[in-house]
């Protein structure tokens, strides 16, 4: 790997002011990979404001029991910064830490990070064509270019249940595990069944005294590929990097075809036939299988994969609970029939909150004409590739609006955004200006093709999911190829831009 040169970056004090060329707001992989291509480029005029203590992103977070990838290993890493020795078909969540930490040091990434510098505002200055942030700390930097490298999935969603504020046990989201809190011999009950839930659930059930899971909607889980990669795997990797990219690119295309039953639902139900064999296969109870089984069309909400989760439901010790949470006592859960199921501690396994309107809710961004983000966001979070957004030039944004995947690796896309980003950089300093915006016009065409491909889906067959926003519209997904999505912003067409100077002239390119 290329290191980078030194640099020594002096922690700014409270209420000062520190100007740099790029602001990336985020340490994880999406900030990390931005940081490195900008090195590659060899510009070091960058600062990384990271709002907690280390880089990993979702990966330093998620800590809990069974914390794994639902991407293959290979696909969930860098093209630029490849990981050989990865040690089975889908890492867990240490084995990924480990590699963002590895990656951090061989490109000395800390020597451009300022951690615990939570941002709470950023405002475009329309005659200096820069913006100005506010970190929670007082510190005031000036940037020309802001990259929001957040990620759409690091606040968790915490449910509002009648009476929480009664109980006496012991509380925590899945993002937030307390690993000191011991569950051996505890009555414990898990709220959810998504992502995090399905994978701490297995783990945890052989620990407590008796588990809930409380499930208001079936996942469909589907069998996880365990395989380890042996010995002689590994030297071949390191040793012949073809090999490596011949299998980083099989897994690739396998991924991608997963496309072909999401864009034509009807294709979708032979792999349900078989997804629902699974679950009766795996739960010895039949009506167990039958609560267990979704009762929508596999791929409209997200599907999990898990070898542990339904064999879990045959322990004694654990009870699927469907019907609906009423309150919450002092030692007790009681559901809407009436029954009272007492417990030690509840575990939210509710995920994070996605849309941008409400996660951006202690964040105030400013653009042109004193327009605020979240504001222009009100009908649905929108953008252009998912990269930038009318009305804010020289912000940028990585997985932003309807670039989030359900099929392959959102690393993929990354890539491709931070190298369309450096192509927008490029532009506006041949171009002797200061500023790049996309084009109202650009983005709103681009948007309806968008929505126009989500049609007929199967995240548009009916059920409520994550990717939504009230009323139906999905902000969140890319709805094809991401191949094609790479052919699109491989190049960018400068017409698509005003260009901004100083002197507040705009023109197309």
């Amino acid at each position: 790997m290329q290191e980078a040169q030194t640099k020594t970056v002096q922690t700014p004090k409270a209420n000062s002011e520190t100007h740099t060329q790029i602001a990336i707001i985020g340490g994880g992989f999406g900030g990390i990979a931005m940081a490195i291509r900008l090195l590659q480029q060899g510009n070091q005029d960058f600062l990384i404001l990271e709002k907690a203590n280390d880089f990993g992103g979702t990966w330093r977070e998620n800590r809990y029991p069974g914390a794994a990838c639902d991407v293959q290993s290979h696909m969930y890493s860098l093209s630029f910064a490849p990981k050989t020795d990865w040690s089975k078909r889908y890492a867990e969540a240490p084995e990924i830490f480990d590699y963002i930490q590895h990656v951090t040091r061989e490109y000395n990434l800390k020597q451009f990070c300022r951690f615990n510098s939570e941002v709470l505002s950023s405002q475009y200055n329309e005659s200096t064509c820069d913006w100005h942030l506010e970190l929670k700390d007082g510190v005031k930097i000036t940037a020309q270019y802001v990259i929001f490298a957040s990620g759409p999935l690091h606040v968790p969603q915490i449910p509002h249940i009648p009476g929480i504020e009664k109980f006496k046990g012991k509380v925590f989201h899945s993002s937030q595990w307390d690993h000191q809190y011991p569950l051996e011999g505890k009555k414990v009950a898990s709220i959810g069944t998504g992502g995090s839930a399905i994978q701490y659930i297995p783990e945890i059930a052989p620990q407590t005294k008796q588990l809930y899971v409380f499930q208001r909607t079936a996942a469909w889980v589907i069998p996880r590929d365990e395989r380890s990669y042996h010995g002689l795997e590994k030297s071949l990797f390191k040793k012949y990097d073809w090999f490596r990219k011949i299998h980083r690119a099989r897994l690739y295309w396998t991924n991608e075809s997963r496309v072909v039953p999401i864009v034509k639902p009807t294709t979708m139900k032979y792999a349900q036939k078989l997804a629902e064999l699974y679950i009766k296969y795996q739960v010895k109870d039949a009506e167990l299988a039958k609560k267990l089984t979704p009762n929508y069309i596999m791929g409209c909400k997200r599907i999990l994969i898990s070898n542990k989760y339904f064999p879990t439901f045959n322990r004694p010790n654990v009870e699927l609970v469907s019907d609906a949470i009423q309150e919450i006592t002092e030692n007790a859960i009681i559901t809407k029939d009436g029954k009272s199921r007492e417990i030690d501690c509840l575990i939210y396994g509710t995920g994070f909150i996605t849309d941008p309107r409400i996660y951006l809710k202690s964040f105030e961004c400013i653009g042109e004409n004193a327009q605020e983000l979240k504001q222009v966001w009100q009908a649905g979070a929108e953008s252009f590739y998912g990269i930038c957004t009318k009305g804010f030039p020289n912000l940028f944004q990585l997985l932003g609006p309807n670039t989030v995947l359900a099929h392959n690796s959102v690393v993929f896309m990354i890539e491709a955004q931070v190298d369309y980003i450096l192509q927008m950089m490029q532009l506006v300093s041949k171009s002797n200006v200061q500023a790049i915006a996309v084009k109202d016009q650009v983005q709103d065409q681009f948007n309806t093709h968008v929505q126009d491909m989500l049609d007929g889906t199967v995240w548009q067959s009916g059920c409520v999911s994550w990717y939504q926003q009230n009323g139906g519209k999905n902000f969140a997904l890319w709805p094809t190829y991401t191949w094609k999505y790479w052919l699109a912003t491989r190049k960018i067409n400068p017409a698509d831009f005003r260009l901004l100077s100083k002197t507040k002239s705009s023109h197309a390119a």
